[in-house]
């Protein structure tokens, strides 16, 4: 499996010619890729996560698409429309932005709900449908959709359905001390360069065919079930993860093993995966929201009390 971790190497470098500190978010959106799964990207402007989404595409060969998501965008205008052809004198298909194989949905909860939607049957099913007329998207194909936490004015919050359809949620904050000098650093002497391509779709195919056939044993498959489960059965909990959820953490933690040069998944590829996974899934009862608890301190908490049965 060295394929996966001399893999992830390249990537990190490439994806550093243009972005500083981001090793960690380039590490995860790789697991999602080779999961099949999606991201949500969540910080404040200016903390290139569109940047970062644009060079992980271009690492990798991929088609990139931005879409900028307004309250006045039409579900037509990302997924395409039906056209009469005066030249030719019959209807035909100008297909959208979403036919990319990594689709960038900026600051997608300014969309309204029925735009949203769009994007559903693309995530879930990887395909799309204009005018009762179903189209494949490419393969592999990947959404992230990025999201301004501090901003109330003018957004539509993401319905549960739609959140559960992100594999992972990424929080891209602040650069610490010492990595913003090195941004500074590098702006002033113009150190930047383009990323370089270090593989083509086909070659990210066969990596995401290797990603799942690395083993999860039955305890690890038992491990991720106690972890959920206890998400679901806490009194502070209004809604728990889904069977989705459980899906979502085995698969991600198979793609981290493989990029970490394994052929078997160990807990603690689990346990540094199931924040990501499962935080955004979980909705806490409202009168303990009030005390400042959340859901990625339950599945901390979670996380520090189930053992591994061997």
């Amino acid at each position: 499996m060295n394929g996966g971790r001399e893999f992830i190497e390249r990537l990190k470098e490439e994806v550093g010619n243009v972005v500083v500190g981001m090793e960690e978010v380039t590490e995860l959106l790789a697991v999602a890729m080779l999961s099949g799964g999606h991201v949500s990207l969540e910080g404040i402007p200016g903390v290139a996560k569109t940047t970062i989404a644009r060079a992980f595409a271009k690492a990798i060969g991929l088609s990139f698409s931005r879409i900028q998501l307004t309250p006045d965008l039409m579900p037509a205008d990302i997924t395409g429309s039906v056209f009469y052809n005066e030249k030719e004198k019959e209807f035909g298909v100008r297909k959208g932005p979403i036919f990319a194989n990594i689709v960038l949905a900026d600051e997608i909860n300014r969309a309204t709900p029925k735009t949203q939607s769009a994007l559903l049957e693309a995530m879930q099913e990887q395909q799309v449908t204009i005018e009762g007329a179903t189209f494949p998207l490419p393969r592999p194909f990947l959404a992230i959709a990025t999201m301004n936490p501090v901003e109330t004015e003018g957004v539509y919050k993401l319905p549960e359905a739609q959140l559960d359809r992100f594999m992972i949620k990424i929080q891209v904050g602040y650069l610490d001390r010492e990595k913003e000098l090195a941004l500074l650093r590098r702006k002033e002497r113009g150190e930047f360069s383009a990323v370089e391509e270090i593989m083509d779709g086909n070659g990210v195919l066969s990596l995401m065919k290797d990603a799942r056939e690395v083993k999860a044993s039955e305890a690890i498959l038992n491990y991720i079930y106690e972890l959920i489960s206890r998400t679901r059965n806490d009194e502070r909990v209004l809604l728990g993860a889904s069977p989705r959820a459980s899906e979502h953490l085995l698969f991600a933690s198979k793609s981290l093993a493989f990029l970490r040069g394994r052929e078997y998944v160990i807990p603690d590829d689990v346990k540094e995966l199931a924040p990501y996974v499962l935080s955004h899934r979980i909705i806490i009862n409202a009168e303990y929201e009030i005390d400042g608890f959340k859901s990625a301190d339950l599945v901390k908490e979670i996380i520090d009390a189930v053992e591994v049965i061997t």
